[in-house]
């Protein structure tokens, strides 16, 4: 639901995240797609409904409760929280909502028992293989598989971990290393009798480690038209992918800009000539960073028009010197856009000093449904 005190715009072109889906799948034999965190910005239910139109039958969310939310909504196959419960709540939303728990820690086995009440309770497992946040490493396994063994009721189904490095070419060295690590608990596995699913690649891997993709992957940017392999020299391996996100807002008044004039707090800006100006209803209230401040640019009739000064509140200043035609009501694209002007979720993410990620998470905030 969009921030109700704003005129920023943001749009989500669910056509574009379908066309990605099915792009994908020439890459997948077993697709989970991945939803999690409000699908990246872009609606939980309207990206998972409509993936669903197109075949897709596994979903990863995040928490819980994106869990429940989905089969709420009436979403049937595999539904993987990537977080796994945290309570006993948790626990028994997994076992009444019949989601598939991803465990990181002996005590969600525990909750999980108790929960279910001896009932039978399929189970994912995140191994760590490299990455260093969460999950069993091949360490751990013992104690892991003799706590399995007295949980009977609890069924393990699939085992997973995540590349830390598979969008870096330059990296690719600890990829193996990640994949021989996973390796070796599998072979544990196996010497225990279980026949498990396997997991490991995201958009990266599933483009650029075709021999990694086991039984499942997992793609999550590149559904939403990012590129996980952009500006590196594996490029190549990610084409095809259409923008997914637009975000716009109105221009409230063109003015002059005299030469020695500033704009904007702190007079960061100081014209070195006469300019024309738009000042453009949205700001750091909006999800738009502050530190776009005199480095990043909107487009507006096609032609890119760079910020000058600082980002404020609601109101960000754009130099239109070069756009003479621009007045007021115009609309001014911070992401997307018209022409060769338009603005790239990597374009908006370099300015910013961050990844398409954080964009899309953020703009997401006031997305218009």
């Amino acid at each position: 639901m969009a921030l109700d005190y704003n005129l920023l715009d943001v749009r989500v072109d669910l056509k574009a995240v379908r066309a990605n889906f099915k792009l994908l799948q020439g890459h997948c034999r077993g697709c989970m797609v991945v939803v999690k965190a409000d699908g990246y910005g872009h609606g939980l239910l309207e990206v998972a409904r409509g993936l669903s139109l197109d075949g897709a039958r596994m979903f990863a969310v995040g928490a819980v409760s994106e869990g429940v939310r989905l089969r709420e909504a009436g979403l049937p196959g595999r539904i993987l929280s990537l977080l796994g419960p945290q309570d006993m709540r948790e626990a028994k939303a997994v076992a009444g909502q019949n989601l598939l728990p991803l465990i990181y820690r002996l005590d969600q086995l525990q909750m999980l028992a108790e929960a279910t009440a001896g009932r039978p309770q399929q189970i994912a497992l995140k191994l760590d293989t490299g990455m260093r946040r969460l999950g069993f490493t091949p360490e751990d396994l013992p104690a892991l598989l003799d706590q399995l063994q007295k949980a009977k009721n609890l069924e393990p189904v699939l085992a997973m971990s995540h590349l830390a490095t598979a969008d870096d070419p330059n990296q690719a060295e600890f990829v193996q290393e990640q994949a021989a690590r996973f390796q070796q608990c599998r072979a544990q596995f196996e010497r225990r009798g279980l026949n498990l699913e396997y997991s490991m690649v995201n958009s990266a891997g599933l483009l650029g480690y075709p021999e990694l993709h086991f039984d499942i992957q997992r793609p999550g940017i590149s559904l939403y038209g990012v590129n996980p392999f952009h500006g590196t020299a594996w490029e190549a391996k990610g084409t095809g992918l259409q923008p997914t996100m637009t975000a716009n807002a109105p221009v409230l008044q063109v003015h002059t800009l005299k030469k020695g004039e500033s704009i904007s707090y702190g007079r960061t800006f100081t014209a070195e000539e006469d300019l024309t100006v738009a000042i453009v209803a949205m700001g750091y209230a909006d999800c738009i960073s502050r530190s776009l401040s005199n480095k990043s640019y909107v487009c507006l009739h096609g032609q890119r028009a760079r910020i000058l000064g600082r980002v404020c509140m609601q109101l960000t200043a754009v130099d239109v010197t070069h756009i003479p035609q621009t007045v007021a009501s115009d609309t001014a694209w911070i992401l997307g856009g018209p022409g060769p002007g338009a603005i790239t979720a990597n374009d908006l993410a370099g300015w910013w000093d961050t990844i398409p990620y954080e964009v899309f998470c953020l703009l997401g905030l006031n997305r218009r449904v």
